[in-house]
């Protein structure tokens, strides 16, 4: 112990020997030119105080709004909104002499609305803000002089600060690496949040900052650094530090960003580099952008029409005003002509046109419904509270419940065409399980994996289903053969669970192996043993982790850079072969063998390490064992394993790639394990090759050692392969079936390596076997000509224009292709000039997988998908990295898991885990969607059918202005009257329910259709409006219009036709809002027939008040209309008359044309589901959409293989 400092017992540079060479000053000092102008003065933050050295602070915000911008920001919202801007024109016209209302009659409407929908902007916002709190608001260790440190708050953090983090602590901001708890001076970093990669990465510190190692030595420490300018690359990194009067440079491996974690490691010292904005993570952020949902920007153009429609109407009122005026009002001489003002003048006709057109303009606006909005805020706010509370989306294990954090989009989840995922920690909880292995040809492993179960326990269902036949084909399989009619059968995947239920769960976590042939040493009595023990050496020795004690088991952990390579040292344990040391030199293994009482421990000398890549594609270690043997173990794919065999080393391949492929079916993850023995001249020549390529410092170092391990790694002697099955999140492959079933496409956007991602995209079965691989790659940078980029650019549209040929030629309907492109690739992939032809491609492929990607790049492919197809996107993760595309695509989904909350404070919806976001759109998507669609089109409706009866009025009344209808009742329509019916069906309203939306997953594609918010659906309801307006007119016209009306044979007067109007409009929009339902509870029965009790009521008592205040409608009730027989007959008639239509529309649609929920619900009202099963399962199948990827179309694929092996095999047998 040194100064208090924990030295570190090996050194992490001598295992990484692909790592940059560490330069000397004297190597740096001719390099020292740094684009960019950013200078830092190291533990002197004071001087950044000013300019040009003031930099931003380390304060974040995620937020829309702040103090300052809120209002003018949230008004300009929601004027955005056509009906709002028609509506303030109005309020301010209300101000003048020529408005047929009251100025507070129609301001305080406006103002309701408007400050109720901003309030809710407010309350959201406030909820990111809280979050940015708790992050800016966090403590840091930061020296505040004289070799003192104490704790700060992030957002007071400067550049240039001396910051102190230890041990599972985030980064505060970006910082150079000054030192670290290790004598070497490395640190481990978890980069999750920035890259999603959950293995571990290696930093280190220049050595010259090694004896600045605790917090007295800070107290005299200066340095300036200059470096490049802020940026969202995270993978680069150009700089120099100038300390003790020398210069050093600085590479991306002496940085730690923002929002990484600090592991394995007990403490790091650090200078601030960037802070807030500037830091390379909230580069890669996007602007939190204000999103409307498509319903809503087509209820737009639905205003402009009703809009056109209301200029019209009141241009025919001025015209017809102006001519009344000029020629007929001369003659009425009651209205005294001979004393005319502006707004009343037979002389100036076209002035009081005029005058009259803005009073109708204003009169008429009954036909914009300005409630539309203020009702649409409520029922989403409470759809929002459904979601919330839903019990099927609460995450048990964490607490977290589902989460709409904005409402504004509730119907936009029914209408998402293309879901763009993250992987680590969104799809996979980063879990390994051993399942199976191949040792010396001879397989090993009894377990089955879960497509294997779902494939065996699909052809079983079959087996029973064969009376299937005698119903008709499904229509996409009528070309089939009779025989393929039991596909129609459902696959549950809730059976796959079941079944491995069966199976007796492994207490190891990583290790689900079973077979007694290899465990407790028994190993030792099968054939070939000698190969069985160095198959379990390799497993334990070719790796780079770090072996960690737990206390409470007493066995060791491992800090592994991948989780196979953990998966394959806890397999090693549980075999007998124990890794449970590393120095800097050797590794130590623990061996047991049944024959000895105690385990034999072994010292293997590390004589060099040639790393994985994903260009290698393999990794191999060099040992000298404890006989003085140099081997070299390798593992890595089997293509590339192969190649390389000796001809005497391949006595196994046959057999171990038939197992491979077998396991390949079976979605396990694979690489075969390989040795060879080294004599020791042989191994010094090469030695000295090798080192020399360490040493170089040229542009070619890269290039040098790797065709330095390419001499060695050859000759091989093949051992066998593992298999392990990848542990997705609980419920992922389920989830992505039943998604794919909806219709949905998935893509998938990573920062892991290809192989990686690839090796997920089997595990969730976004990949399958058979599936045919586009890899769209860029050419090998040796190769490039001068001109790079170009050559660059034309190889890889050469690659996308092939591969989409090949698409279009492809015969075999069974066929699917899989897009895999990598983050260099798609920097150029996304340009201008090609980015249309990747998407061309990208959407004729089944499946798209993107690796190491940037944030940046998953925001501007989010963008591309979003802008070229013109269809609704969802973007879903769980990091910081995910951030951008969040934000950028039409709703963006955070998961709150356990690496903080940035995605989830940028997201519109939360949700615990992966597999939630099935309920949250096949359920909640597809309510959402059809009751904000069905409820707009209805508010169209009955504003049209009471606006439009306005105008009739008017033509019978000279156009003078006159509302047929009392103030009082014009005011009541919106607010009390018909305003809570239409609340209840955009939130109780429900097709199917939501059993039956798991259950009919195809369901869902009525909303990314539109098929209840399409034009012709929008242009019915307007029309039915049109006519309903007609008949509620002129019916009760021709009823009153000369008829004795009461016993004393008193005609009808204008109040009482406007009443009975009035009351036919509640009868018919009520009675059409209980046609358009489906779903019924009291709450629907109370609102809607309770609507229509309270007209009558408070006509009552409106008609008891004093006739200072109800006017002509004083007793009408009681006295005039109560009494009279024609009234009540009247109601009646006009109410038929106006629903008959839309009643013998929905009963012709559902007797000739159902649509998919028509026939659900006849089949659940006459209760066939549970009479038929047989039936009930068909048309399930029915409602399965087409797809080739998900568990689904991979277990069909596999039946297919299984189906043709049983088909050549009776062939054979017939044929013999």
């Amino acid at each position: 112990m040194t100064r208090g400092r924990i030295r570190a017992k090996l050194r992490q540079s001598h295992l990484y020997t692909f790592s940059c060479f560490r330069q000397t000053t004297t190597e740096t000092e001719g390099r020292n030119s740094v684009q960019g102008s950013r200078l830092i003065h190291c533990n002197q933050p004071h001087l950044h105080q000013k300019k040009p050295l003031k930099y931003c602070s380390n304060f974040i915000s995620t937020t829309k709004y702040n103090v300052v911008t809120f209002l003018p920001k949230a008004i300009f919202e929601q004027f955005r909104r056509v009906a709002n801007l028609y509506f303030l024109l109005a309020a301010a016209l209300s101000l003048t002499a020529i408005s047929p209302f009251s100025p507070v009659s129609m301001i305080a409407p406006l103002a309701f609305v408007v400050g109720l929908s901003m309030a809710k902007e407010a309350l959201e916002d406030s909820r990111r803000f809280v979050q940015d709190m708790k992050v800016n608001l966090r403590k840091a260790s930061v020296h505040k002089g004289n070799g003192v440190f104490g704790f700060r708050p992030w957002r007071k953090i400067q550049v240039g600060d001396v910051v102190k983090v230890e041990k599972d602590q985030f980064f505060p901001a970006d910082l150079l690496l000054l030192s670290s708890s290790y004598e070497d001076g490395i640190c481990y970093v978890e980069t999750m949040n920035l890259d999603g990669e959950t293995n571990l990465k290696v930093k280190r510190c220049l050595e010259v900052t090694l004896p600045l190692d605790d917090e007295e030595s800070f107290k005299d420490f200066t340095g300036i650094i200059r470096c490049e300018d802020p940026n969202p690359n995270l993978y680069t990194f150009v700089g120099n530090l100038e300390y003790d009067r020398q210069v050093f440079s600085l590479d991306p491996s002496q940085i730690l960003l923002r929002d990484s974690k600090l592991r394995n490691t007990a403490y790091v010292y650090g200078v601030v580099v960037f802070t807030g904005h500037d830091s390379k993570v909230m580069q890669n952020a996007t602007e939190s952008p204000s999103k409307r949902s498509t319903i809503e920007k087509k209820m737009d153009y639905v205003i402009y029409i009703l809009f056109t429609l209301l200029v019209m109407i009141s241009l025919i009122s001025s015209i017809g005003f102006a001519v009344k005026t000029k020629y007929q009002v001369p003659d009425w001489f009651y209205l005294q002509p001979q004393n005319p003002d502006s707004l009343f003048n037979p002389k100036k006709p076209a002035l009081s046109g005029f005058y009259h057109l803005i009073t109708a303009l204003i009169l008429y606006g009954y036909l914009i419904p300005i409630s539309l909005y203020v009702s649409i805020e409520v029922v989403k706010v409470l759809q929002a509270t459904f979601i919330n509370q839903d019990i099927h989306m609460y995450d048990e294990e964490t607490g977290n419940p589902a989460q709409a954090r904005t409402s504004n989009l509730n119907e936009e989840l029914g209408q998402v065409d293309t879901i763009l995922s993250d992987k680590t920690g969104t799809l996979t909880c980063n879990q390994m399980d051993f399942l199976k292995c191949s040792i010396a040809g001879t397989a090993y492993g009894v377990r089955s994996s879960e497509v294997e179960l779902a494939a065996v326990k699909q052809m079983a269902i079959e087996e029973d289903e064969v009376d299937l036949s005698n119903f008709p084909l499904h229509r996409d399989s009528r070309h089939g053969s009779g025989k393929n009619v039991a596909r129609a059968s459902e696959i549950e995947l809730e059976t796959v669970i079941t079944a491995n239920g069966n199976h007796k769960k492994s207490p190891v976590k990583g290790f689900s192996f079973e077979d007694n042939r290899l465990m407790n040493g028994n190993w030792l009595k099968e054939p070939n043993s000698d190969v069985h023990l160095l198959f379990f050496r390799i497993l334990a020795i070719c790796q780079t982790a770090i072996p960690e004690p737990d206390g409470d088991t007493g066995s060791f952990t491992y800090e592994a850079e991948s989780p196979d390579e953990g998966a394959f040292l806890v397999a090693a344990r549980e075999f007998g072969f124990e890794f449970f040391k590393r120095t800097q030199s050797s590794v130590f293994i623990r061996e047991r063998y049944p024959d000895s009482g105690h385990p034999v421990e072994r010292e293997f000398k590390i004589l060099n390490l040639l790393e994985f890549t994903s260009k290698r594609k393999r990794m191999s270690v060099i040992v000298r064992d404890e006989h003085g043997q140099i081997l070299l173990l390798c593992k890595g794919a089997d293509s590339i394993i192969f190649e390389r065999l000796s001809k005497t080393g391949r006595m196994y391949e046959e057999a171990t790639t038939r197992h491979l492929n077998e396991y390949g079916e079976a979605g396990l993850r694979t690489l075969a394990l390989a040795y060879r023995k080294l004599e020791e001249s042989e191994y010094a020549t090469w030695n000295n090759e090798f080192q020399k390529a360490k040493a170089c410092i040229g542009a070619d170092r890269e290039g040098m050692l790797e065709r330095a391990a390419d001499m060695m790694e050859r000759e091989f002697i093949l051992v066998g392969a593992t298999a392990v099955e990848d542990k997705l999140q609980k419920g992922v492959p389920q989830c992505i079936d039943k998604l794919a079933q909806a219709g949905l496409k998935i893509w998938v956007l990573t920062g892991d390596k290809m192989e990686t991602a690839i090796n997920i995209g089997f595990a969730c079965s976004l990949l399958r076997q058979g599936m045919k691989q586009i890899c769209i790659t860029t050419m090998n940078p040796d190769t490039l000509p001068k001109d790079g980029k170009e050559a660059v650019k034309e190889h890889i549209l050469n690659q996308i224009t092939n591969a989409s040929q090949m698409i279009k030629l492809e015969k075999d309907p069974h066929a699917a292709f899989a897009l895999i492109i990598d983050g260099k690739t798609l920097a150029h992939a996304l340009e201008d000039d090609m980015k249309h032809q990747f998407l061309g491609l990208a959407v004729d492929c089944a499946s798209v997988i993107c690796c190491r990607v940037s944030p940046k790049q998953k925001a501007m492919v989010t963008r591309l998908v979003k802008e070229g197809t013109g269809k609704t996107t969802l973007a879903i993760g769980d990091g910081a990295n995910d951030v951008g595309m969040i934000q950028e695509a039409d709703i963006g989904v955070g998961i709150s898991g356990v690496e903080g909350m940035q995605a989830v404070m940028a997201s519109d919806f939360s949700i615990a885990q992966f597999r939630f976001l099935e309920r949250l759109l096949v359920v909640h998507g597809h309510w959402c969607y059809k009751r904000i669609a069905q409820m707009v089109c209805y508010f169209f409706y009955k504003n049209i059918a009471f606006g439009l009866t306005l105008f009739y009025f008017e033509a019978f009344a000279a156009f003078s202005g006159q509302s047929v209808y009392d103030d009082w009742y014009m005011l009541l329509f919106n607010v009390i009257l018909t305003s809570l019916p239409v609340i209840s069906l955009g939130v109780f309203e429900q097709d199917v329910s939501s059993e039956v939306c798991l259950q009919f997953p195809a369901l869902y594609q009525q909303g990314p259709k539109n098929l209840f918010f399409d034009w012709y659906r929008i242009l019915g309801w307007i029309a039915n409006g049109f006519y309903s307006s007609l008949v509620i007119f002129f019916l009760n016209i021709i009823i009153f219009y000369d008829q004795a009306f009461r016993a004393g044979g008193q005609t009808a007067d204008m109040e009482t036709v406007g009443t009975t109007m009035f009351t036919c409009i509640i009868w018919a929009v009520n009675c059409q809002i209980a046609l358009t339902m489906s779903h019924f509870t009291w709450i629907q029965h109370l609102f809607v027939w309770g609507s229509i009790v309270t007209w009558y009521l408070f006509l009552f008592l409106y008609g008891l008040m004093s006739p200072l205040i109800s006017g002509n409608a004083y007793s009408i009730l009681v006295e005039v209309l109560g009494p009279a027989p024609i009234y009540w007959a009247a109601t009646l008639i006009v109410t038929v008359a106006c629903n008959l239509p839309y009643l013998a529309h929905i009963s012709f649609q559902r007797c000739f044309n159902p649509m998919d929920h028509h026939v659900i619900q006849e089949i659940k009202y006459y209760k066939k589901d549970v009479e038929d099963q047989h039936m009930w399962t068909r048309e399930r199948s029915k409602a399965r959409h087409k797809t080739k990827i998900g568990f689904t179309a991979r277990v069909e694929a596999k039946i297919r293989q299984l189906r043709g092996r049983l088909q050549k095999k009776h062939s054979n047998l017939i044929a013999s």
